[in-house]
């Protein structure tokens, strides 16, 4: 074996127990990987950048949205110190992160799990969006570094076992909890909502990426009492909001599946653009 080769496989090693962990994604999914990464796989990003990076494929699964189909993941570590932009030209390209992995569907004969983002320029609320707005004026949202602490996890725990209880995520311990929001190697932020008055408890936060032409929501998880408040919908308005504070044009939403009906509230934000094998273009206007 060339030493080349046993770096190559030496990485994927690596990788791969690392992957077999928690993959988080912003809709409120867990997949715990089995199996081996198979091979290395040429990026699709550009010449300068592939020699630098070894994309590895997981093992193919169930996939856990369309009934009767697979799913496999093209994955690379993000590290040193080009990761950051590394990262944003990933993001572009449909891939979404997880700690210090960047990842992308790379199924076989499907091509479902669609990459989104919000316009920010050209983002104008609805009725409906407005009306979550006005419902939740006694809250405020802040953005702070991303740094775990028990009053956050606490209540990721009640969103967890009220919404996710079957999920691997709900047996998440403090330690897996502050893994997920500090391993980064990116600028990584919470944007948190509070309440304005009295003791300012948290009712909802994301996890959010801040990259070079938009903000990228990584998880959120709010109050599970509150449900009739729409505080998902107010975290994605509240990363508009820090999109158009920081003059960054997107708000990076993860994927969507038409098929997936827990997926249908990202097309309340229009308009809203897709990752097409010709480039980003326009789907809900």
């Amino acid at each position: 074996m060339s030493c080349d080769m046993a770096c190559a496989a030496a990485a994927a090693a690596t990788i791969i127990k690392r992957f077999q962990g928690f993959v988080f994604m912003p809709e409120g999914r867990t997949d715990q990987v089995q199996g081996v990464i198979r091979k290395a796989t040429r990026p699709r990003i550009t010449t300068a950048l592939a020699p630098l990076h070894h994309f590895f494929a997981t093992s193919v699964l169930p996939c856990p949205y369309v009934e009767g189909r697979f799913e496999r993941k093209l994955v690379v570590e993000l590290c040193g110190c080009d990761a950051p932009a590394f990262y944003n030209d990933l993001s572009r390209a449909g891939f979404r992160r997880s700690h210090s992995l960047a990842y992308r569907p790379a199924c076989a004969g499907c091509a479902s799990c669609v990459p989104v983002r919000i316009p920010v320029a050209d983002f104008v609320e609805s009725r409906s969006l407005r009306r979550i707005r006005n419902l939740n004026r006694d809250l405020g949202a802040s953005v702070t570094t991303a740094r775990a602490d028990h009053d956050q996890f606490r209540l990721f725990q009640r969103y967890q076992h009220s919404r996710h209880a079957e999920s691997d995520m709900a047996a998440m311990s403090y330690g897996d909890y502050r893994a997920m929001v500090e391993d980064t190697p990116l600028t990584t932020a919470l944007v948190r909502l509070r309440d304005r008055a009295g003791d300012g408890a948290l009712r909802g936060a994301c996890l959010t990426d801040l990259l070079d032409d938009g903000v990228s929501a990584v998880y959120s998880f709010y109050d599970p009492a509150e449900a009739k408040r729409g505080l998902g919908t107010l975290l994605i308005l509240s990363l508009v909001d820090e999109a158009r504070r920081r003059r960054l044009p997107f708000v990076y939403l993860g994927y969507w599946i038409a098929e997936s009906p827990k997926m249908a509230y990202k097309a309340r934000f229009r308009p809203l653009e897709a990752l097409r094998p010709e480039g980003w273009q326009r789907i809900f206007s």
